[in-house]
Protein backbone atom coordinates (compact mmCIF):
# COMPACT_ATOMS: atom_id res chain seq x y z
CA UNK A 1 0.00 0.00 0.00
CA UNK A 2 1.44 3.63 -0.77
CA UNK A 3 0.48 6.32 1.58
CA UNK A 4 1.32 9.76 0.80
CA UNK A 5 0.89 12.62 3.41
CA UNK A 6 2.17 15.85 0.72
CA UNK A 7 1.43 17.66 -1.91
CA UNK A 8 3.93 18.95 -4.73
CA UNK A 9 3.38 22.44 -5.07
CA UNK A 10 5.70 24.53 -6.99
CA UNK A 11 8.42 21.57 -7.18
CA UNK A 12 8.20 21.78 -3.27
CA UNK A 13 6.55 19.09 -1.22
CA UNK A 14 4.48 20.39 1.24
CA UNK A 15 1.99 19.57 4.01
CA UNK A 16 -1.47 20.06 2.59
CA UNK A 17 -4.25 22.80 3.95
CA UNK A 18 -6.56 20.03 5.13
CA UNK A 19 -6.38 16.70 6.38
CA UNK A 20 -8.49 15.28 3.89
CA UNK A 21 -7.35 12.43 1.92
CA UNK A 22 -8.77 10.34 -1.02
CA UNK A 23 -8.97 6.70 -0.34
CA UNK A 24 -8.28 4.34 -3.10
CA UNK A 25 -9.71 1.19 -3.23
CA UNK A 26 -9.39 -1.43 -6.39
CA UNK A 27 -12.00 -2.06 -8.63
CA UNK A 28 -10.96 -5.63 -9.00
CA UNK A 29 -11.52 -6.54 -5.56
CA UNK A 30 -11.77 -3.50 -2.97
CA UNK A 31 -8.55 -3.98 -1.04
CA UNK A 32 -7.09 -0.73 -0.19
CA UNK A 33 -3.81 0.37 -2.47
CA UNK A 34 -3.38 3.97 -0.76
CA UNK A 35 -4.31 7.09 0.06
CA UNK A 36 -3.12 10.77 -0.69
CA UNK A 37 -3.96 14.11 0.25
CA UNK A 38 -6.77 15.99 -1.41
CA UNK A 39 -6.05 19.67 -2.37
CA UNK A 40 -8.37 22.29 -1.51
CA UNK A 41 -8.45 25.77 -2.59
CA UNK A 42 -5.73 27.30 -0.42
CA UNK A 43 -3.26 24.96 -1.65
CA UNK A 44 -4.35 25.99 -5.39
CA UNK A 45 -3.60 29.49 -4.41
CA UNK A 46 -0.22 28.20 -3.17
CA UNK A 47 0.63 26.43 -6.82
CA UNK A 48 -0.87 29.15 -8.98
CA UNK A 49 1.45 31.89 -6.45
CA UNK A 50 5.06 29.55 -7.01
CA UNK A 51 3.66 29.44 -11.24
CA UNK A 52 3.29 33.14 -11.60
CA UNK A 53 6.75 33.66 -10.09
CA UNK A 54 8.30 31.24 -11.80
CA UNK A 55 6.95 32.51 -15.60
CA UNK A 56 9.19 35.26 -16.42
CA UNK A 57 12.75 33.18 -15.83
CA UNK A 58 11.47 29.66 -16.50
CA UNK A 59 10.23 31.62 -20.02
CA UNK A 60 13.62 33.25 -20.46
CA UNK A 61 15.42 30.05 -19.88
CA UNK A 62 17.28 28.66 -22.92
CA UNK A 63 15.42 26.21 -24.70
CA UNK A 64 18.82 24.01 -24.25
CA UNK A 65 18.23 23.69 -21.04
CA UNK A 66 14.40 23.23 -20.73
CA UNK A 67 15.18 20.18 -23.00
CA UNK A 68 18.10 18.88 -21.08
CA UNK A 69 15.80 18.65 -18.10
CA UNK A 70 13.14 17.25 -19.64
CA UNK A 71 15.47 14.77 -21.26
CA UNK A 72 16.55 13.74 -17.65
CA UNK A 73 12.99 13.23 -16.61
CA UNK A 74 12.01 11.27 -19.56
CA UNK A 75 15.34 8.97 -18.50
CA UNK A 76 13.59 8.92 -14.85
CA UNK A 77 10.13 8.42 -16.23
CA UNK A 78 11.12 5.20 -18.47
CA UNK A 79 13.66 3.80 -15.18
CA UNK A 80 10.26 3.31 -13.35
CA UNK A 81 7.91 2.42 -15.96
CA UNK A 82 6.68 -0.50 -14.57
CA UNK A 83 6.43 -0.22 -11.30
CA UNK A 84 3.74 3.14 -12.55
CA UNK A 85 2.33 0.82 -15.02
CA UNK A 86 1.27 -1.85 -12.09
CA UNK A 87 0.45 0.98 -9.77
CA UNK A 88 -2.36 2.59 -12.22
CA UNK A 89 -3.57 -1.29 -12.81
CA UNK A 90 -4.48 -1.48 -9.18
CA UNK A 91 -5.99 2.11 -8.68
CA UNK A 92 -8.20 2.24 -11.85
CA UNK A 93 -8.58 -1.56 -13.01
CA UNK A 94 -6.39 -1.01 -16.15
CA UNK A 95 -5.25 -4.46 -17.61
CA UNK A 96 -1.26 -4.92 -17.24
CA UNK A 97 -1.23 -5.68 -21.17
CA UNK A 98 -2.29 -2.03 -21.79
CA UNK A 99 -0.62 -0.31 -18.59
CA UNK A 100 2.40 -1.66 -19.64
CA UNK A 101 2.26 -1.21 -23.09
CA UNK A 102 1.00 2.55 -22.33
CA UNK A 103 4.10 3.11 -19.69
CA UNK A 104 6.65 1.86 -22.09
CA UNK A 105 5.60 3.78 -25.19
CA UNK A 106 5.92 7.29 -23.29
CA UNK A 107 9.59 7.64 -23.30
CA UNK A 108 9.44 7.27 -27.37
CA UNK A 109 6.60 9.87 -27.26
CA UNK A 110 8.34 12.16 -25.10
CA UNK A 111 11.31 12.24 -27.47
CA UNK A 112 9.44 12.98 -30.10
CA UNK A 113 8.36 16.19 -27.97
CA UNK A 114 12.20 17.04 -27.59
CA UNK A 115 12.61 16.76 -31.34
CA UNK A 116 9.95 18.71 -32.31
CA UNK A 117 10.67 21.65 -29.77
CA UNK A 118 14.64 21.61 -31.40
CA UNK A 119 12.54 21.64 -34.93
CA UNK A 120 10.03 24.04 -33.55
CA UNK A 121 9.96 27.79 -35.42
CA UNK A 122 9.95 29.42 -32.07
CA UNK A 123 11.43 32.37 -34.16
CA UNK A 124 11.33 34.16 -37.19
CA UNK A 125 11.96 36.98 -39.11
CA UNK A 126 10.06 38.47 -42.22
CA UNK A 127 11.04 40.93 -44.68
CA UNK A 128 8.93 43.22 -46.86
CA UNK A 129 9.95 45.00 -50.50
CA UNK A 130 11.12 48.30 -48.39
CA UNK A 131 13.88 45.99 -46.46
CA UNK A 132 11.37 46.40 -42.91
CA UNK A 133 12.11 43.47 -40.34
CA UNK A 134 9.01 41.51 -38.59
CA UNK A 135 10.23 39.29 -36.11
CA UNK A 136 7.87 36.89 -35.43
CA UNK A 137 8.43 34.62 -32.04
CA UNK A 138 6.63 31.98 -29.71
CA UNK A 139 6.19 33.53 -26.09
CA UNK A 140 4.77 31.07 -23.62
CA UNK A 141 0.83 31.19 -23.58
CA UNK A 142 1.40 31.52 -19.49
CA UNK A 143 0.39 29.69 -15.86
CA UNK A 144 -1.17 26.07 -17.55
CA UNK A 145 -3.64 24.17 -15.82
CA UNK A 146 -3.65 20.53 -17.09
CA UNK A 147 -6.35 18.84 -16.04
CA UNK A 148 -6.34 14.77 -16.80
CA UNK A 149 -8.41 11.86 -16.59
CA UNK A 150 -8.25 8.71 -14.85
CA UNK A 151 -8.41 6.35 -17.92
CA UNK A 152 -4.74 6.89 -19.19
CA UNK A 153 -3.18 8.96 -16.23
CA UNK A 154 0.30 8.89 -17.33
CA UNK A 155 -0.48 9.57 -21.13
CA UNK A 156 -2.64 12.21 -20.73
CA UNK A 157 -0.46 14.14 -18.21
CA UNK A 158 2.57 14.27 -20.55
CA UNK A 159 0.92 15.18 -23.91
CA UNK A 160 -0.18 18.71 -21.66
CA UNK A 161 2.87 18.54 -19.00
CA UNK A 162 5.98 18.00 -21.90
CA UNK A 163 4.75 20.57 -24.32
CA UNK A 164 4.19 23.16 -21.87
CA UNK A 165 7.51 23.23 -20.33
CA UNK A 166 9.47 22.97 -23.62
CA UNK A 167 7.33 26.55 -24.60
CA UNK A 168 8.25 28.02 -21.60
CA UNK A 169 5.49 27.72 -19.10
CA UNK A 170 4.66 26.83 -15.38
CA UNK A 171 2.47 24.29 -15.21
CA UNK A 172 0.10 22.81 -12.72
CA UNK A 173 -0.82 18.59 -13.04
CA UNK A 174 -4.53 18.45 -11.51
CA UNK A 175 -4.75 14.24 -11.44
CA UNK A 176 -8.28 12.81 -11.07
CA UNK A 177 -9.64 11.54 -7.26
CA UNK A 178 -9.50 8.11 -8.62
CA UNK A 179 -5.61 7.99 -9.30
CA UNK A 180 -3.61 10.25 -7.08
CA UNK A 181 -1.09 8.24 -6.24
CA UNK A 182 0.60 7.66 -9.50
CA UNK A 183 0.49 11.54 -10.03
CA UNK A 184 2.66 11.64 -6.87
CA UNK A 185 5.25 9.01 -8.72
CA UNK A 186 4.80 11.52 -11.30
CA UNK A 187 5.75 14.22 -9.02
CA UNK A 188 8.49 12.42 -7.30
CA UNK A 189 10.19 12.20 -10.95
CA UNK A 190 10.04 15.69 -11.70
CA UNK A 191 11.35 16.37 -8.01
CA UNK A 192 14.46 14.69 -9.08
CA UNK A 193 14.80 15.81 -12.48
CA UNK A 194 15.36 19.07 -10.83
CA UNK A 195 12.71 21.57 -12.37
CA UNK A 196 13.33 25.17 -10.89
CA UNK A 197 11.17 25.97 -8.30
CA UNK A 198 7.37 26.79 -8.70
CA UNK A 199 7.47 25.14 -12.13
CA UNK A 200 5.84 22.17 -11.55
CA UNK A 201 3.13 21.38 -9.09
CA UNK A 202 1.34 18.06 -9.04
CA UNK A 203 -1.92 17.24 -6.54
CA UNK A 204 -5.33 15.97 -6.79
CA UNK A 205 -8.33 17.45 -5.89
CA UNK A 206 -12.30 16.81 -6.08
CA UNK A 207 -14.70 18.85 -9.10
CA UNK A 208 -14.95 21.73 -6.55
CA UNK A 209 -11.35 22.32 -6.18
CA UNK A 210 -11.08 21.73 -9.86
CA UNK A 211 -13.30 24.31 -11.18
CA UNK A 212 -11.84 26.60 -8.50
CA UNK A 213 -8.40 25.81 -9.97
CA UNK A 214 -9.68 26.73 -14.03
CA UNK A 215 -11.32 29.74 -12.68
CA UNK A 216 -8.33 30.99 -11.19
CA UNK A 217 -6.98 34.71 -12.34
CA UNK A 218 -3.62 33.41 -11.91
CA UNK A 219 -4.70 30.82 -14.49
CA UNK A 220 -3.68 31.68 -18.32
CA UNK A 221 -4.57 28.30 -19.99
CA UNK A 222 -6.56 25.60 -19.07
CA UNK A 223 -5.85 21.97 -20.94
CA UNK A 224 -8.40 19.44 -20.34
CA UNK A 225 -9.21 15.83 -21.11
CA UNK A 226 -12.39 14.23 -20.22
CA UNK A 227 -15.76 14.21 -20.68
CA UNK A 228 -17.75 16.09 -23.13
CA UNK A 229 -20.11 17.80 -20.42
CA UNK A 230 -16.92 19.01 -18.28
CA UNK A 231 -15.54 20.18 -21.26
CA UNK A 232 -18.68 22.16 -22.28
CA UNK A 233 -18.29 23.59 -18.13
CA UNK A 234 -14.78 24.70 -18.34
CA UNK A 235 -15.02 26.32 -21.72
CA UNK A 236 -17.89 28.28 -20.66
CA UNK A 237 -16.04 29.25 -17.67
CA UNK A 238 -12.67 29.96 -19.53
CA UNK A 239 -14.36 32.10 -21.99
CA UNK A 240 -15.61 34.49 -19.71
CA UNK A 241 -12.21 35.39 -18.02
CA UNK A 242 -10.77 34.43 -21.75
CA UNK A 243 -8.86 32.25 -21.04
CA UNK A 244 -6.82 29.93 -23.34
CA UNK A 245 -8.08 26.48 -23.91
CA UNK A 246 -7.52 23.12 -24.80
CA UNK A 247 -10.12 20.23 -24.75
CA UNK A 248 -9.95 16.55 -25.44
CA UNK A 249 -13.03 14.99 -25.10
CA UNK A 250 -15.67 12.40 -25.65
CA UNK A 251 -16.09 10.18 -28.66
CA UNK A 252 -18.73 7.68 -30.45
CA UNK A 253 -16.59 6.59 -33.31
CA UNK A 254 -17.79 5.07 -36.19
CA UNK A 255 -15.90 1.91 -38.27
CA UNK A 256 -17.06 1.64 -41.70
CA UNK A 257 -16.92 -2.07 -42.73
CA UNK A 258 -17.45 -2.56 -46.55
CA UNK A 259 -18.75 -5.73 -48.25
CA UNK A 260 -15.56 -6.49 -49.63
CA UNK A 261 -13.72 -6.87 -46.28
CA UNK A 262 -12.95 -10.42 -44.75
CA UNK A 263 -14.67 -10.29 -41.28
CA UNK A 264 -12.46 -12.26 -39.48
CA UNK A 265 -9.90 -9.36 -39.73
CA UNK A 266 -12.32 -6.71 -38.83
CA UNK A 267 -12.84 -8.50 -35.59
CA UNK A 268 -9.17 -8.91 -34.79
CA UNK A 269 -8.83 -5.23 -35.36
CA UNK A 270 -11.95 -4.04 -33.46
CA UNK A 271 -11.28 -6.27 -30.57
CA UNK A 272 -8.25 -3.45 -29.36
CA UNK A 273 -10.05 -0.29 -31.00
CA UNK A 274 -13.31 -1.21 -29.13
CA UNK A 275 -12.41 -3.19 -26.06
CA UNK A 276 -8.66 -1.71 -24.64
CA UNK A 277 -8.23 -0.38 -21.35
CA UNK A 278 -11.96 -1.93 -21.14
CA UNK A 279 -13.57 -0.09 -23.13
CA UNK A 280 -12.95 3.16 -21.07
CA UNK A 281 -11.29 4.89 -24.01
CA UNK A 282 -12.55 8.02 -25.55
CA UNK A 283 -11.18 7.04 -29.07
CA UNK A 284 -12.72 3.75 -28.81
CA UNK A 285 -14.72 2.48 -31.87
CA UNK A 286 -18.39 1.76 -30.48
CA UNK A 287 -20.44 2.60 -34.04
CA UNK A 288 -19.46 -0.70 -36.59
CA UNK A 289 -21.58 -0.18 -39.57
CA UNK A 290 -21.45 -2.99 -41.55
CA UNK A 291 -22.39 -3.72 -45.56
CA UNK A 292 -25.74 -5.25 -45.41
CA UNK A 293 -24.84 -7.84 -47.62
CA UNK A 294 -22.25 -9.10 -44.90
CA UNK A 295 -23.67 -7.54 -41.70
CA UNK A 296 -24.54 -11.57 -40.20
CA UNK A 297 -21.19 -12.28 -41.04
CA UNK A 298 -19.68 -9.18 -39.44
CA UNK A 299 -21.86 -9.70 -36.37
CA UNK A 300 -21.02 -13.31 -35.48
CA UNK A 301 -16.96 -12.33 -36.16
CA UNK A 302 -17.11 -9.81 -33.38
CA UNK A 303 -20.13 -11.92 -31.10
CA UNK A 304 -17.19 -14.67 -31.19
CA UNK A 305 -14.18 -11.98 -30.45
CA UNK A 306 -16.08 -10.49 -27.48
CA UNK A 307 -16.90 -13.58 -26.02
CA UNK A 308 -13.91 -15.24 -26.40
CA UNK A 309 -11.59 -12.25 -24.52
CA UNK A 310 -10.65 -13.10 -20.87
CA UNK A 311 -11.93 -11.12 -18.63
CA UNK A 312 -11.06 -10.94 -14.95
CA UNK A 313 -8.07 -10.15 -12.36
CA UNK A 314 -6.41 -7.13 -14.32
CA UNK A 315 -2.99 -8.07 -13.06
CA UNK A 316 -2.95 -11.37 -14.94
CA UNK A 317 -1.44 -11.21 -17.84
CA UNK A 318 -3.63 -13.23 -19.81
CA UNK A 319 -6.61 -10.62 -18.85
CA UNK A 320 -7.65 -8.50 -21.78
CA UNK A 321 -10.93 -6.73 -20.01
CA UNK A 322 -10.36 -5.86 -15.96
CA UNK A 323 -12.99 -4.18 -14.02
CA UNK A 324 -15.00 -0.60 -14.64
CA UNK A 325 -12.99 1.80 -12.83
CA UNK A 326 -15.94 2.65 -9.87
CA UNK A 327 -19.24 1.71 -8.49
CA UNK A 328 -21.10 4.77 -9.88
CA UNK A 329 -19.46 4.46 -13.92
CA UNK A 330 -20.51 0.19 -13.46
CA UNK A 331 -24.03 1.03 -12.20
CA UNK A 332 -24.13 3.42 -15.68
CA UNK A 333 -22.49 1.04 -18.33
CA UNK A 334 -25.19 -1.75 -17.08
CA UNK A 335 -28.00 0.79 -17.46
CA UNK A 336 -27.16 1.52 -20.73
CA UNK A 337 -27.12 -1.87 -21.31
CA UNK A 338 -30.91 -2.81 -19.97
CA UNK A 339 -31.79 0.41 -22.66
CA UNK A 340 -30.26 -1.14 -25.62
CA UNK A 341 -32.73 -4.26 -24.86
CA UNK A 342 -35.29 -1.71 -23.81
CA UNK A 343 -35.09 0.37 -27.44
CA UNK A 344 -35.21 -2.99 -29.37
CA UNK A 345 -31.23 -3.96 -29.68
CA UNK A 346 -30.61 -7.81 -29.45
CA UNK A 347 -27.64 -8.98 -27.44
CA UNK A 348 -24.88 -10.81 -29.54
CA UNK A 349 -22.41 -11.09 -27.01
CA UNK A 350 -22.56 -10.01 -23.31
CA UNK A 351 -25.40 -8.50 -21.79
CA UNK A 352 -25.83 -7.59 -17.99
CA UNK A 353 -25.68 -10.94 -16.71
CA UNK A 354 -22.82 -11.50 -14.03
CA UNK A 355 -19.89 -13.46 -14.79
CA UNK A 356 -19.45 -16.82 -13.31
CA UNK A 357 -16.08 -16.61 -11.97
CA UNK A 358 -16.77 -15.95 -7.90
CA UNK A 359 -13.18 -14.63 -7.47
CA UNK A 360 -14.45 -11.20 -9.43
CA UNK A 361 -17.65 -11.38 -7.28
CA UNK A 362 -16.52 -7.76 -5.49
CA UNK A 363 -15.62 -6.42 -8.41
CA UNK A 364 -17.10 -3.87 -10.91
CA UNK A 365 -17.38 -6.67 -13.58
CA UNK A 366 -19.19 -6.39 -17.73
CA UNK A 367 -18.65 -9.00 -19.72
CA UNK A 368 -18.05 -7.27 -23.46
CA UNK A 369 -21.16 -6.88 -24.96
CA UNK A 370 -22.15 -6.62 -28.64
CA UNK A 371 -25.54 -5.43 -29.24
CA UNK A 372 -27.11 -6.20 -33.00
CA UNK A 373 -30.22 -4.85 -34.69
CA UNK A 374 -29.47 -1.16 -34.04
CA UNK A 375 -30.54 1.79 -35.17
CA UNK A 376 -28.17 5.17 -35.32
CA UNK A 377 -30.90 7.07 -33.99
CA UNK A 378 -30.87 4.28 -30.53
CA UNK A 379 -28.95 5.73 -26.93
CA UNK A 380 -26.89 3.57 -27.11
CA UNK A 381 -25.75 4.20 -30.67
CA UNK A 382 -25.58 8.06 -29.76
CA UNK A 383 -24.16 8.36 -26.71
CA UNK A 384 -20.69 7.66 -25.12
CA UNK A 385 -21.37 4.72 -22.31
CA UNK A 386 -17.39 4.14 -21.75
CA UNK A 387 -17.55 0.83 -21.20
CA UNK A 388 -17.21 -2.43 -23.08
CA UNK A 389 -19.98 -2.42 -25.29
CA UNK A 390 -19.83 -1.70 -29.18
CA UNK A 391 -23.03 -1.42 -31.31
CA UNK A 392 -23.63 -3.06 -35.06
CA UNK A 393 -25.59 -0.76 -37.24
CA UNK A 394 -26.36 -2.25 -41.47
CA UNK A 395 -25.72 0.10 -44.24
CA UNK A 396 -26.75 -0.17 -47.92
CA UNK A 397 -24.31 1.65 -49.72
CA UNK A 398 -21.48 3.41 -48.88
CA UNK A 399 -22.66 7.21 -48.93
CA UNK A 400 -25.52 6.07 -46.55
CA UNK A 401 -22.64 4.76 -44.33
CA UNK A 402 -20.80 8.32 -44.44
CA UNK A 403 -23.72 9.73 -43.88
CA UNK A 404 -25.05 7.48 -40.78
CA UNK A 405 -21.00 7.87 -39.26
CA UNK A 406 -21.38 11.84 -39.63
CA UNK A 407 -24.68 12.03 -38.16
CA UNK A 408 -23.51 12.01 -34.81
CA UNK A 409 -22.06 14.82 -32.42
CA UNK A 410 -19.24 13.47 -31.90
CA UNK A 411 -16.27 13.33 -34.01
CA UNK A 412 -12.97 12.28 -32.29
CA UNK A 413 -11.68 8.84 -34.44
CA UNK A 414 -13.17 5.83 -36.52
CA UNK A 415 -12.06 4.04 -39.58
CA UNK A 416 -12.71 1.74 -42.26
CA UNK A 417 -12.16 -1.49 -43.19
CA UNK A 418 -11.81 -3.08 -47.11
CA UNK A 419 -9.64 -4.46 -49.19
CA UNK A 420 -9.20 -1.29 -51.02
CA UNK A 421 -6.61 0.51 -48.69
CA UNK A 422 -6.90 3.64 -51.71
CA UNK A 423 -10.48 3.16 -51.68
CA UNK A 424 -10.10 3.43 -47.92
CA UNK A 425 -9.15 6.61 -47.47
CA UNK A 426 -11.33 8.19 -50.37
CA UNK A 427 -13.92 6.91 -47.39
CA UNK A 428 -11.47 8.73 -44.85
CA UNK A 429 -11.88 12.40 -46.77
CA UNK A 430 -15.73 12.06 -46.13
CA UNK A 431 -15.87 11.21 -42.69
CA UNK A 432 -15.71 14.23 -40.33
CA UNK A 433 -13.12 13.01 -37.43
CA UNK A 434 -9.90 14.54 -36.15
CA UNK A 435 -8.61 10.80 -36.45
CA UNK A 436 -9.56 8.57 -39.33
CA UNK A 437 -7.55 4.48 -39.35
CA UNK A 438 -7.56 2.55 -42.76
CA UNK A 439 -7.74 -1.28 -42.06
CA UNK A 440 -6.26 -0.22 -38.33
CA UNK A 441 -3.55 1.47 -39.29
CA UNK A 442 -1.46 3.32 -36.71
CA UNK A 443 -1.24 7.08 -36.41
CA UNK A 444 2.03 8.59 -36.68
CA UNK A 445 3.36 10.02 -33.52
CA UNK A 446 3.49 13.47 -34.62
CA UNK A 447 0.11 13.90 -36.18
CA UNK A 448 -2.44 16.27 -34.57
CA UNK A 449 -4.82 14.29 -32.33
CA UNK A 450 -8.26 15.88 -31.36
CA UNK A 451 -11.34 16.25 -31.98
CA UNK A 452 -14.24 17.64 -34.49
CA UNK A 453 -17.92 19.14 -32.91
CA UNK A 454 -18.42 18.34 -29.85
CA UNK A 455 -15.59 15.94 -29.01
CA UNK A 456 -13.26 18.89 -28.48
CA UNK A 457 -10.83 22.24 -29.27
CA UNK A 458 -7.38 22.55 -30.62
CA UNK A 459 -4.62 19.51 -30.99
CA UNK A 460 -1.81 17.03 -29.11
CA UNK A 461 1.35 15.72 -30.92
CA UNK A 462 3.68 17.38 -32.53
CA UNK A 463 4.14 20.81 -33.80
CA UNK A 464 0.42 21.53 -33.74
CA UNK A 465 0.23 20.07 -30.06
CA UNK A 466 3.52 22.53 -29.16
CA UNK A 467 1.61 25.55 -30.68
CA UNK A 468 -1.09 25.18 -28.47
CA UNK A 469 0.94 26.31 -25.43
CA UNK A 470 2.76 29.15 -27.24
CA UNK A 471 1.01 33.01 -28.16
CA UNK A 472 2.75 34.40 -31.31
CA UNK A 473 3.64 37.76 -30.57
CA UNK A 474 5.13 40.14 -33.99
CA UNK A 475 7.77 42.96 -33.14
CA UNK A 476 7.64 45.21 -36.27
CA UNK A 477 11.53 46.15 -35.72
CA UNK A 478 12.38 48.78 -38.70
CA UNK A 479 15.37 48.09 -41.20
Amino acid sequence: MRTYDQLFLGGRWTGPATTDTFEIRSPHDRALVGTAPKASKADVDRAVAAARRALEPWGRTPLAERLRLVERFNDLHAARADEIAELITAENGSPSWFTGWTQHNLPERTAAWLKTAREFAWEETLIDEAGNRTIVRAAPVGVVAAVIPWNSPHSAALVKLIPALLAGNPVLLKAAPETPLDAMVLAEIFAEAGFPEGVVSVFAADRDVSEYLVTHPGVDKISFTGSTAAGRRIASLAAEQFKRVGLELGGKSAAIVLADADPKTVAEGIQSATFANNGEMCVAHTRIFAARERYAEVVAALAEMADGLVVGDPAKPDTFVGPIVRRDQYERVLSYLRLGVEEGARIAAGGTAPLANPELADGFYVRPTVFADVANDMRIAREEIFGPVLVVIPFDTEDEAIRLANDSGYGLSGGVWTADAEHGVEIARAVRTGTFHVNGAPRHGNAPFGGFKASGVGREYGSHGLAEFVEWQAIAAGR
